[in-house]
């Protein structure tokens, strides 16, 4: 008889933002959903 267990830890620790980092996020954010806006727009024109 062969018992197999498998044993994980996880570990979730708080990731301080810094300001540059969290205005560059915002900018990838914007940009990501200007560019889905304009594939709808694209997509609604064929």
């Amino acid at each position: 008889m062969t018992l197999n267990i498998l044993f994980f830890s996880v570990s979730i620790n708080k990731r301080k933002i810094t300001g540059e980092d969290a205005l560059r996020q915002e900018k990838a954010r914007k940009v990501y959903s200007d560019n889905k806006a304009q594939q709808v727009v694209i997509h609604r024109m064929i």
